[in-house]
């Protein structure tokens, strides 16, 4: 005989009713690492000087040692303190390049989904005509017109990443005009620039900060490649392209330590910018957090 004894269905994991799991396991330790690395990349250069025309040739290809934590390379500079200078190149890169990108992204952005129409439609296609063309061969264009330079390389990263943020204002944007709030505001007199610097472009804001949070590691990869492929700073400057581009010859006599130190920094430092990226993220969109808990 069938057993007819009712018994509640087991919840889902993945309906709204699941608390959300906390992102505090990926908060701090990304947040540690950073302040980590801005503590080092502000301090030491106070105490320390770097001199990039440095050499030694009596202490050349030294392994990691208490003298050189992180050996040194082959014209017998330190290559821990190259680090550190080379780490805060990057990330002044990548924040400034950011950060352009970024206003200039929010600029069309917000222009094309207020104004709407044909100026929309043409100001996205010069948007998908950019966006055609890969980053980095784009990039490598800019640079070679300007002569290579931190300069050119942050104006580089810049026009070829404010794409993105274009796009997600204009969404945004798009979104929001059909909202009450905003036809009350229109009812009341409000002009289409108030309207837009009033209420559009704030409700906007936390969507670009996040947008400029995550470009910034992608930007300090940018300019990574440029420098790796000499066209970012003076080869003698203190680079993370640099370091690993010179770092090559040594591969093939042992000196492993010259690329992975100046990498692994990199790359922990990107998936620290990440991580917050990420917390900030969830806490924006509550729902895909939810939806993705399992």
């Amino acid at each position: 005989m069938a057993d007819l004894t009712w018994r509640p269905a087991p919840r889902s994991r993945l309906t709204a009713a699941s608390p959300p799991r906390s992102p505090k396991w990926r908060l701090l330790p990304s947040a540690v690492v950073l302040g980590v690395v801005a503590l080092v990349v502000l301090v030491v250069p106070l105490f320390v000087e770097l001199n990039e025309q440095y050499v030694d040739l009596a202490i050349a290809n030294q392994p990691p040692s208490a003298a050189h934590l992180f050996g040194t390379d082959e014209l017998g500079r330190d290559v821990l303190l190259r680090c550190v200078y080379a780490l805060r190149v990057s990330l002044t890169v990548g924040v400034v390049a950011a950060v352009i990108s970024a206003v200039a992204g929010t600029a069309v952005g917000a222009l094309a989904g207020s104004i709407g129409g044909w100026f929309d439609r043409i100001l996205m296609r010069v948007v998908d005509a950019i966006a055609s063309v890969p980053h980095l061969l784009l990039g490598i264009v800019i640079v070679a017109v300007l002569r290579p330079s931190l300069s050119a390389v942050i104006i580089s990263i810049a026009l070829t990443h404010w794409l993105t943020s274009a796009r997600i204002v204009r969404s945004e944007v798009l979104s929001l005009r059909t909202r009450p709030f905003i036809d009350a505001a229109i009812a009341g007199g409000a002009s289409r620039t108030q309207v837009l610097t009033r209420h559009l472009l704030p409700n906007v804001a936390p969507q670009v900060l996040l947008a400029t949070t995550l470009m910034v590691p992608h930007a300090v990869w940018h300019e990574t490649a440029l420098s790796f492929l000499g066209l970012g700073l003076p080869p003698h400057a203190a680079s993370v392209g640099n370091m690993i581009n010179d770092a090559q010859r040594s591969l093939l006599v042992g000196g492993w330590w010259m690329s992975l130190a100046p990498g692994l920094l990199l790359i922990i430092t990107s998936l620290a910018v990440s991580g917050l990226s990420g917390v900030w993220r969830d806490r924006l969109n509550p729902k895909r957090r939810t939806e993705l808990t399992w």
